[in-house]
């Protein structure tokens, strides 16, 4: 038996979702939603809540395809989106409080060991205030600097860098209390 690939390339198959081929937006969503979803549950504690953000922000996506210009990464324009879904709802929930300190300290940060889990780290990281939660995943899992963070939460530059700068020493604080109870020292 011989498989025909029906979509050649992704523009073509963007071409086909946005003229609502439901096969195409199938084939995008099945391809996209597993990397999505764990986008939007590094922002988003609740799995259930998180894939329920996820597909609100995949019918975005498929509304807003006609405006993707293919300049760049088509995975990364989704991205985009899905995180500005999650920070829109953190928002709504009202869940987020940034405090305005404007003082940071640059310190340097071990790499977490590779003796945790991915769900110790996901644990570490949900265990953060949502404010510190939000500038560490934007800045530090998304690779936005901090202007382009403070312009998008409407915070200052300073305020940024010093959330990162709690969530980092919060985050080391919390490592080494696991690290103390693996070890049986706490």
């Amino acid at each position: 038996m011989k498989v025909i690939n029906l979509h050649k390339d992704e523009k073509e198959l963007i071409e086909l979702a946005v003229d609502h081929n439901r096969h195409a937006q199938h084939q995008i969503y099945s391809k996209f939603a597993p990397k999505m979803l764990s986008v939007c549950r590094q922002y988003i504690k609740d799995v259930h809540q998180a894939e329920d953000i996820m597909i609100t922000a995949f019918m975005k996506v498929f509304t807003s395809l006609k405006n993707f210009e293919h300049k760049g990464s088509f995975e990364g324009w989704i991205r985009r989106i899905m995180v500005n879904e999650c920070i829109s709802f953190i928002r709504a929930d009202k869940k987020v409080k940034f405090i305005e300190d404007e003082t940071f300290f640059e310190e340097r940060h071990n790499n977490i060991e590779s003796q945790f889990s991915v769900d110790d780290i996901q644990f570490l990281i949900d265990s953060l205030p949502e404010g510190y939660k939000m500038i560490f995943n934007l800045y530090a899992i998304e690779g936005f600097k901090h202007q382009e963070i403070a312009a998008m939460l409407g915070i200052s530059e300073g305020t940024s860098k010093s959330q990162l700068s709690h969530a980092r020493k919060m985050l080391q604080d919390n490592i080494n209390k696991l690290k103390n109870y693996e070890n049986g020292t706490e």
